[in-house]
């Protein structure tokens, strides 16, 4: 069964969203899948803003306090700490995501994409790295197993794996998708956002189900 997953690195709910499929997944140890991930961007537009944290950063945006922005981001740490995450907003350091979908790509090529997809939101949430710093994520990609020298390519010319990356951005507003994490089961179920287990699981089953047709 083939699962393409359109996500955001610097979204929380799709962090939230892999672990709630990855619980669903155990539930069909006979079942073999193939997890596609696929390029969004929640805001490509965004400047990396080194040394801003994603409280201060969400505090100035909407003209909040600091105080406020933090009560505003509690549900979803707490939602994440169900799961064993353990965000950290006050560390996660505001980035445009664009040159890590771009090396999610190269790791796609290599059967790396999900644990490269792991690890920068790992790194992201959890860990608070400056995911605009070229060198980190240099070093993240070469944690999981990615040629170095094939890196600093990716990193040095911002033109490569950047048509993939439209084409996936492109794809998903042709079918639809309004936000992520959206995930397609087959080309023919749809779950859109951070669903609860027990939605992968009926979702999976139906089309368990359907192929015996």
């Amino acid at each position: 069964m083939k699962i393409e997953i359109w996500s955001d690195i610097v979204c929380p709910f799709c962090y939230i969203g892999k672990r709630h499929l990855e619980a669903a997944l155990l539930q069909f140890p006979a079942e073999d899948f193939e997890i596609e991930w696929k390029s969004f961007q929640l805001n490509p537009n965004t400047q990396p803003q080194p040394g801003k944290d994603v409280y201060t950063y969400l505090a100035e945006q909407k003209g909040i306090s600091v105080a406020e922005s933090k009560a505003m981001h509690q549900n979803v740490v707490d939602r994440a700490a169900e799961v064993g995450l353990d965000y950290h907003f006050e560390k996660a350091i505001v980035t445009n995501s664009l040159n890590m979908h771009r090396i999610l790509h190269l790791a796609k090529k290599k059967k790396l994409g999900d644990q490269m997809k792991e690890l920068f939101l790992k790194s992201y949430f959890m860990d608070g790295k400056d995911l605009n710093d070229a060198l980190i994520l240099l070093d993240l990609a070469m944690q999981v197993g990615l040629d170095q020298k094939e890196v600093e390519e990716v990193l040095q010319n911002s033109n490569l794996f950047l048509n993939e990356v439209q084409t996936d951005i492109e794809e998903a507003r042709e079918i639809g998708v309004q936000g992520v994490p959206f995930f397609v089961f087959d080309r023919k179920y749809a779950v859109s956002g951070a669903q609860p287990v027990d939605a992968f699981v009926k979702t999976i089953q139906e089309v368990i189900q359907n192929d015996k047709k």
